[in-house]
């Protein structure tokens, strides 16, 4: 029960400094832990006339933290991305992206802009 305490409060920690890279580069939070029938999204933040839907992946390294999103769970967030855009004054004609970001165990941060672009 502990190492899941310890990895629930890891989680949120790496939220807050994910949200807080956006927030320095001048988008507004929209919401945190957003949820849909499909799933959750972490956080979904706006500039410039964009939402943008971020996962975040927390682990020691990027490549470990890269490897917990598989396409099962990036569906997942697409889904909910599609719920949320229905509620837009443009609905899915909205101008939005979904970005990964990866923290390391040093809570160094790596964005991945528009992750689901092939």
């Amino acid at each position: 029960m502990a190492a899941g305490l310890t990895a629930y409060r890891s989680g949120l920690a790496a939220e807050d400094a994910v949200w807080r890279h956006y927030a320095r580069r001048g988008y507004a939070l929209a919401a945190r832990r957003w949820r849909s029938k499909a799933g959750e999204i972490d956080l979904i933040t706006r500039k410039d006339g964009m939402v943008i839907f971020t996962e975040v992946k927390h682990a020691r390294d990027f490549a470990t933290a890269a490897a917990r999103l598989g396409p099962r769970q990036l569906g997942r967030i697409v889904r909910s991305a599609e719920a949320y855009l229905a509620d837009e004054p443009r609905a899915l004609d909205t101008v939005a992206r979904i970005d990964v970001a990866l923290v390391d165990g040093s809570g160094r941060i790596e964005i991945i802009e528009n992750a689901t672009a092939a």
